[in-house]
């Protein structure tokens, strides 16, 4: 459940655009927002369904400091469009044996904390971002690179926002949350060990601040997973498709 928290905040966070935080930043002279919100996913997992998950969002907004849900983000250089930011990120993918039965006899997967720097260039109605999170709790010793763009376009009080982004993660990573070791195998899961994977993700998403005083967003998101996850036994899905409808207002 924690793990599919985690990834929606992320979704809600990664899907909104700098322009229209920024719309929304100018509804209101406050920097804190509240809210809620409701998506379902489906996990690659063998023996995960799709859930529903309703989740309640606090944030700060302010001009270095940025927080939304465990997420912060601190601004430590901007030079014209570019920005550099140190990011915090809890990772909320670990599993235990009461997640599913097919992880009966595995050892505990951990959560993680990842910590790492954010590049954020915008040009318009473009926005291009660069990332590299660390897991500094040493859980997985693994890290990510992530790249991704954005397109902003308003139509009256809507904005519709596609993107695009590649996630890689190290053979580290891989191997800690998708692999299995040899005490683990059993009749239905021989061991596997992971290799670094590319995974790929598009994403829609539509926000518009015509209701209730705040913002209103519905993000789409479809990820592609790589060879090297998808191998695994321990997973039974290629793809992923995940939706949320997200409302935030400041207070």
């Amino acid at each position: 459940m924690k793990k599919l928290q985690s990834l929606l905040i992320a979704t809600a966070l990664t899907a909104t655009s700098s322009t229209v935080l920024a719309a929304q930043s100018n509804e209101s002279k406050s920097p804190y927002l509240y809210g809620v919100g409701v998506a379902v996913k489906k996990e690659i997992y063998k023996g995960y369904s799709s859930r529903t998950v309703p989740l309640p969002l606090i944030g700060y907004r302010g001009e270095k400091l940025n927080v939304f849900g465990p997420f912060v983000s601190y601004k430590v250089a901007n030079v014209d469009d570019l920005s550099i930011s140190v990011q915090l990120s809890p990772r909320f993918q670990g599993f235990d044996d009461s997640d599913s039965d097919f992880f009966e006899g595995m050892d505990k997967r951990k959560d993680s904390l990842d910590a790492g720097l954010g590049l954020d260039y915008k040009q318009g109605d473009w926005q291009f971002q660069l990332s590299s999170l660390f897991d500094v709790l040493g859980n997985s010793k693994g890290y990510e690179l992530k790249s991704g763009v954005s397109y902003t376009q308003r139509y009256g009080p809507v904005f519709i926002t596609p993107s695009a982004s590649l996630s890689y993660l190290d053979s580290k990573h891989v191997d800690y949350y998708y692999g299995v070791k040899m005490n683990e195998i059993n009749e239905f899961r021989s061991a596997y060990e992971g290799d670094s994977a590319l995974n790929t993700t598009a994403g829609l998403s539509i926000a518009t601040p015509i209701f209730f005083g705040g913002m209103t967003r519905a993000t789409l998101e479809y990820t592609w997973y790589d060879d090297p996850i998808t191998d695994s036994p321990i997973v039974e899905e290629d793809t992923s498709l995940s939706f949320g409808v997200f409302f935030t207002k400041h207070f």
